[in-house]
Parts: structure tokens; C-alpha cells; sequence
């Protein structure tokens, strides 16, 4: 026959479960902000993942949804590639595109011919937003295609924080998280000419029988401190400095996520602070 608790060892029970709950819920909070008080960063929204496990180093605000400037060409280059066009293709830039990016700086001209290949490679490196446009406008239906393209891909990487309304990422009306891009650098990350692109030093390209030579607007990939395999950075006024990149550090490979850094070197400054934050956490148990 079962004996009977005595009310007393009843309350003592409750209490013992009630003190664990505590401590787990106090455990998990702790943990959480000791994500994000572990470096000090300039970025208002930021998130560090471990591409392998999906485990968040460094988490600050990483579920705000915000403007996410030119970070939105890694979407352009995806619908692009998904689509299978012809990347030797010649494409003119038109006043429509020079339209579209009005207010932008640019190097390229309308009436320029570049093949869709070179528009991709300067939209990715040299974030240039007139190559970004002119891809928008020749994509088999028009703009209007292109961008339902964006966000259907957006959809199926499960991106519920992400909106497109254009290609080039000057609108503020292109907006995502911390959150949803690590999702959308994880993908981007599977298209070779993305990681080539998006991380090579610097390209030139022949407009009107004369070579141009563009640099890549993300100076990290060229420090010998850093193993970059994918990088986009991105600036408008409403994003303020973002930089998104899959890093090799140590023996991980992280994904990292910085947005609406106000200060023109401060996100290349947060970056640098991660780094040297996880070099320096590294204990004896760890590679180096």
C-alpha cells in the first residue's frame, strides 16, 4: 500500500521544484545576457552564430526588424543564379536604371554594355547599384517578377522578418533581422560565385573601350588577420553601416551579422572586437 504524503513533505517538494524552475529560468537569462554584454559593440542589432551548430555567440537585438541597405544584393545574386540566365549575355545600362538608383553614386553610365557575369561581380563587390538595378530590370518578367522572385525566395529560407520592394538595397523599404540574414548568409553561402565574388579584392571591367577597376567596398578581405569566405557590406542613411560575412576564425566557421553601426569604421571596429573578443575566450581547450 502507497504511503501518504505528509502535507509537510508535500510543501517541501513544491518548494524544491519551484526553487529548480528558478534557477533554470535564472540559468537561461544569465546566459542570454551574457550573449550580449559579451563584447561591446557599436552596432545596434548584431548576432554571431556557429555555422555548424547554429548556436548564437554573440546575440544583440538580433530579432529587430530593420533596413538593410545594400546587404540586399546577396538576395539579387541568389534570384539571379536560381534562375539559370545566361551570365555572358550583354546587358545595357538604360536611363531606367540610372532612375531607379537616382541620388546613388555611381562609376557605370547609361548606354554602358557589361555582360550580366561583370553587373553580378560589381554588384557584389563594389556594391555598384546601377549593376544591381539593370539585373532587376532585364530578369524574365521585368522588376516586378524580379522582386516577387526575392521574396518568394525569402519565404522559402523561412525569412518571416524579411520584405524586398527593389534589388539594390536603397530603399528603406527592403528590411530584415539579425536573425533572418544569418539565415540568408547561410544560403548565399552555397553559390560559388557569391563566396568568389563577394570576397574578391578588387575587378575591372572595359566601358567604352577603357578599363574601370572597382574595389571591394569591404576592406576586412584583404587583412591577412581575417579568412573571409563571404562578405556584403551595405549604407543608407535609414541602415546606418552594416556587414554581414561567413568567417573562419579558429577552428569554427561563424556566421556574422552587423547592423545599423553608425559610425563610418564602426562596423569594421565591431568585427575586429569579435575577433579579438573569441581569440581571447579561446581557453586551453580550444583551437586556435
Amino acid at each position: 500500500m502507497q504511503r501518504k504524503l505528509h502535507p509537510l513533505e508535500g510543501l517541501v517538494a513544491a518548494f524544491a521544484l519551484f526553487i529548480a524552475l528558478f534557477l533554470t529560468i535564472g540559468f537561461a537569462q544569465a546566459d542570454e545576457v551574457k550573449k550580449q554584454k559579451a563584447v561591446f559593440l557599436r552596432s545596434s542589432s548584431a548576432l554571431v552564430l556557429d555555422a555548424a551548430t547554429g548556436e548564437a555567440v554573440i546575440d544583440k537585438n538580433s530579432e529587430a526588424i530593420v533596413p538593410i541597405a545594400s546587404i540586399t544584393k546577396l538576395m539579387t545574386a541568389m534570384v539571379i543564379l536560381d534562375r539559370g540566365l545566361d551570365l555572358q549575355t550583354k546587358i545595357v545600362l538604360s536611363r531606367d536604371d540610372t532612375r531607379a538608383i537616382r541620388g546613388s553614386r555611381t562609376r557605370l553610365r547609361s548606354g554602358a554594355s557589361l555582360t550580366r557575369d561583370e553587373l553580378l561581380m560589381l554588384s557584389l563587390m563594389a556594391s555598384e547599384n546601377l549593376a544591381a538595378a539593370a539585373l532587376g530590370r532585364t530578369y524574365p518578367g521585368g522588376m516586378d517578377a524580379f522582386v516577387e522572385a526575392m521574396n518568394a525566395k525569402a519565404a522559402k529560407l523561412d525569412m518571416t522578418d524579411t520584405h524586398f520592394v527593389e534589388p539594390t538595397g536603397l530603399s528603406p523599404e527592403n528590411v530584415s533581422s539579425a536573425r533572418d540574414l544569418a539565415s540568408l548568409v547561410r544560403a548565399a553561402n552555397g553559390y560559388p560565385l557569391i563566396r568568389e565574388y563577394s570576397t574578391r579584392e578588387r575587378g575591372t571591367v572595359t566601358v567604352s573601350k577603357r578599363p574601370l577597376s572597382f574595389g571591394n567596398t569591404n576592406r576586412l578581405v584583404r587583412s591577412s588577420q581575417w579568412d573571409i569566405e563571404l562578405s556584403k557590406t551595405g549604407y543608407i542613411s535609414q541602415a546606418g553601416r552594416c556587414l554581414v560575412m561567413r568567417v573562419h576564425l579558429g577552428s569554427k566557421d561563424l556566421i556574422v551579422v552587423l547592423l545599423d553601426s553608425w559610425g563610418r569604421q564602426s562596423r569594421i571596429g565591431d568585427a575586429n572586437r569579435i575577433r579579438k573578443w573569441l581569440e581571447s575566450t579561446a581557453g586551453p581547450g580550444h583551437s586556435s
